[in-house]
Order: C-alpha cells, then sequence, then structure tokens
C-alpha cells in the first residue's frame, strides 16, 4: 500500500485528491497547520474525513515539515498548500510569498535531506503566465506573473525545476489553470456567481456585484484535474504539465450561464462595480494541454458550460 502526504488536504483540490486516492487503496495522510482544530468540512462532505490520518505541520517551518516526513515516510507527497487566492494576494503579499514559495522549498530541502526515493507534486498556476493573449501558453512558455501570488507560484516552479536539475529529485509542478467544484470557497468568483444565481431564482438575494467581466478564463472541473496530479507522480520520469481544457470564455459568459440555469437573464440582477476591479489583472488566460493527452493520457471531459451547471445545480440542492 502506498502513502501519499497531501499538504493542504482541506481545500478543493485536497479533497478530491484525497477522495482519488482512498479510491486506489492509498493510505492517505493529510496535514493542517493545527489538526486538532482544523474542521475539514470538505472532507466531511465527500465522507471521507475517518478514512484520513492528519498530522499537524507548518510548511514554513523546517524543523515541523522535517518530523512529519520522517514519521509519515510517505511514497508520495501532493504539495496543495499555501494561500490560494489570487485576490487576497494584493492584500496579503507577504503571507502569500512566504507560505507558497519558502513551504515549497521546505518541502524540496526535507526530501533532499532525507534521500529517501519520495515523488512531489507541487500545485502551479497558469497564473504565472500572465496574459496569454491570442495564443495557448504550452509548458516552456515565459511567465509574466500580474500578481504576488502568480510571482510566489513563478518563484515554487523554479525552486522545483532547480531540485530536479541540481539533485535528481522526483519533482514535478502541474500547470493548472482555472478548476472549479461546488467546494470552492465564497471568497471565489464562479462560487460566488453560482450561489447569487440560486438565491436571486428564490428570491433571497436582489443582485450580484461584480468586478470585470470581459476577462478570459479556461475552466475546468476540479475532480478531473487531480487525476492529472496522480497521474504526473506515476510516470517513469519528472516533468511538468500544462493542465487545462484548451478552452476559454469570458466571464461574462460564465455568468450569462449560471443564470440560465434558473431560467434568469443577467444583465437583469448583474452590477458592475469598479471597487471590485484588481490593481492588475490578466485579459486572457488560455493554455494548451496537448503534452499532458500525450504523455499521461489526460483529457478535460467538462468544459465551462458543464461546469457552471453542476455548481448551481449544487447550490442549489444545498438551498443556498
Amino acid at each position: 500500500m502506498k502513502k501519499a502526504l497531501i499538504c493542504g488536504i482541506s481545500g478543493q483540490d485536497g479533497a478530491y485528491l484525497s477522495q482519488l486516492l482512498l479510491e486506489k487503496n492509498y493510505e492517505v495522510c493529510g496535514t493542517s497547520r493545527d489538526a486538532q482544530m482544523s474542521s475539514f468540512g470538505n472532507l466531511n462532505r465527500l465522507g471521507i474525513a475517518e478514512h484520513v490520518k492528519l498530522e499537524s505541520m507548518s510548511l514554513t517551518d523546517f524543523r515541523s515539515v522535517l518530523q512529519v516526513l520522517n514519521k509519515i515516510q510517505p511514497n508520495e507527497i501532493y504539495n496543495l498548500a499555501g494561500q490560494s487566492s489570487v485576490g487576497l494576494s494584493f492584500e496579503q503579499p507577504v503571507e502569500t510569498l512566504d507560505s507558497i514559495a519558502t513551504g515549497t522549498l521546505n518541502l524540496l530541502e526535507a526530501i533532499r535531506f532525507i534521500g529517501a526515493p519520495i515523488k512531489l507534486y507541487n500545485a502551479g498556476s497558469s497564473e504565472c503566465f500572465g496574459d496569454t493573449g491570442e495564443g495557448s501558453a504550452i509548458e516552456t512558455s515565459p511567465f509574466r506573473p500580474r500578481s504576488p501570488y502568480a510571482v510566489a507560484k513563478a518563484a515554487a516552479f523554479w525552486e522545483v525545476a532547480n531540485y530536479r536539475e541540481a539533485y535528481g529529485l522526483f519533482a514535478c509542478s502541474g500547470i493548472l489553470f482555472n478548476h472549479e467544484s461546488t467546494l470552492r470557497p465564497q471568497r471565489f468568483v464562479t462560487q460566488k456567481i453560482a450561489a447569487a444565481a440560486a438565491k436571486i431564482a428564490r428570491g433571497d438575494q436582489q443582485k450580484l456585484y461584480l468586478g470585470n467581466t470581459d476577462i478570459k478564463r479556461d475552466w475546468g472541473w476540479a475532480p478531473e484535474y487531480v487525476e492529472a496530479m496522480y497521474l504526473m507522480l506515476q510516470q517513469d520520469k519528472p516533468d511538468d504539465y500544462v493542465i487545462c481544457t484548451g478552452e476559454s470564455n469570458k466571464l461574462e459568459d460564465f455568468v450569462a450561464a449560471a443564470f440560465a440555469c434558473v431560467n434568469l437573464d443577467w444583465r437583469e440582477h448583474v452590477v458592475i462595480d469598479k471597487s471590485l476591479y484588481r490593481p492588475t489583472d490578466i485579459a486572457v488566460g488560455r493554455g494548451h494541454p496537448a503534452k499532458a493527452r500525450e504523455v499521461l493520457g489526460w483529457q478535460a471531459k467538462s468544459k465551462m458550460q458543464d461546469v457552471v451547471r453542476m455548481m448551481v445545480e449544487a447550490r442549489i440542492a444545498d438551498g443556498y
């Protein structure tokens, strides 16, 4: 039985990845800064909390990381931890850089220090590419980060590449484009939209306030994306992969699709609020997933319309 250590297990991706690995007969251990105080709501929602072992670990504390790795002795580590909101990173740039870049470096150094054949998956981000314009980003496209979050993710990406090349670690980064699910926190705009559509249809909310709806993103379904993470660590050689659908849509299209699910015209309920605009933003984010398809045999099944429908239906079923 393989052992997997998931850093950031309480988040959307951590919960779905736990579910996938348990189905594959892994022993799964997850970490939180304080495992005794954390609620692990997403694990409970998926009904798997009792099947996962939990440990307290601070990724920014090297001693803490080393202790947990020595105790668990995992075969695979999935680094999904760190401050995950692009918008919040403008308000908390130091915390964002520390939790992502320093946290990743501590994991890499601990693996090197232990000397065991541990495979590491690092959660990269399409935000590193910045504005892709009319093109599509691939694994070798240049990074032009436009947020503190993207800067931190870019630093972590190059840390992984450096340890792979310099020390021969099996370490890889998945450069994931936007991927959503019913487990997204409310602070993410996609969940905010899905919840608002359900509430407005029921009469519990009047208006939805949004920032720039002209931005374009490549939206996929999170439960599918965690399969790509798993597949990366099953390869003979470590490498980096862009994970996406290959299609981009305007946020306005996402909004329109959400309100169409409840038979409403979004233009009658949405207010554009310029105070919600970010200091800098990406106009277009689009990826090209050819390498993942050819090497991993992975391809996105759900596109933007599917993602919206599943999110709104879940909000209606949950009563909000």
